[in-house]
């Protein structure tokens, strides 16, 4: 049944939209396919949004229904930050509590092309303590005075929920929600998977650490500041080295994210 949709969705999609916004989607859906790959999906809920480039103002989203390893470039969403439907290739619509959370995003940061954000179960415990992330391990250190933090308000399904969670948001790319889960940004697809790929890795080693019981050994504020200069200042990271790696791997096991 997948496979038929992506068949239907591709036919005349790639054709029909610029090539600028063929390569978002393809992205897009390597960065799904990627998501899946390590394990940080809640079924068919959470979603990946990224802007379609143009003066519209359109980004795209996950079909409601699909889970992620089955996403393709043919299979997304086009909203616009009303909340409208441009282009629906499966009929299968869009999830509210995802579309209330990244139009949000989009609408206030011009400077972010891609909103991630998952319910993994480490993601989800760092949420639920009361100090938040913990400099406890490089992954972490690199989020020193860079991460947000937002107060749970129940599902994300009201709009005027919005401002307060751009207002936390602020110019940072990631945030923690509180009791919910975590959210990256980015001025990329490549860069926006990065921050979440490290940020869930900080998670997982904070919780790993803690269940030991053992004292923790918490980095003194000036190093976990210099760390996080040094993630800032590395001169490969904007080649995204990590990323083409990543789609190297996403080839040889399934091309099928580019349909």
């Amino acid at each position: 049944m997948t496979s038929k949709l992506r068949n239907v969705a591709k036919a005349g999609l790639q054709q029909r939209v610029a090539p600028e916004e063929w390569d978002v989607r393809v992205n897009l859906a390597a960065c799904y396919r990627l998501a899946a790959h390590f394990r940080m999906t809640d079924l068919i809920y959470t979603h990946i949004s990224a802007r379609v480039p143009g003066l519209d103002h359109h980004f795209l989203i996950n079909a409601f229904g699909q889970l992620w390893d089955e996403i393709g470039a043919s299979t997304l969403v086009k909203v616009t930050l009303d909340g409208d439907i441009v282009d629906d290739p499966t009929g299968y619509g869009f999830n509210r509590a995802g579309y209330v959370i990244h139009s949000a995003v989009h609408r206030a940061r011009p400077d972010v092309a891609c909103v991630m954000h998952t319910h993994t179960a480490a993601g989800i415990a760092v949420s639920a303590q009361e100090a938040g992330l913990l400099p406890i391990s490089q992954h972490a250190m690199r989020f020193t005075n860079s991460i947000a933090y937002h107060d749970y308000e129940g599902l994300a399904l009201e709009l005027d929920e919005q401002a307060r969670l751009v207002r936390d948001l602020g110019g940072h790319k990631a945030m923690i929600l509180r009791n919910h889960g975590l959210l990256t940004c980015g001025g990329s697809i490549p860069e926006t998977f990065d921050y979440m790929y490290y940020l869930e890795r900080a998670c997982q080693t904070q919780i790993s650490a803690m269940a030991g019981g053992a004292r923790l050994r918490l980095a003194a504020p000036a190093v976990a500041e210099k760390v996080a200069a040094q993630f800032k200042a590395l001169p490969y990271k904007p080649k995204r080295p990590e990323w083409k790696a990543l789609l190297r791997m996403l080839d040889k096991m399934d091309s099928s994210y580019k349909q």
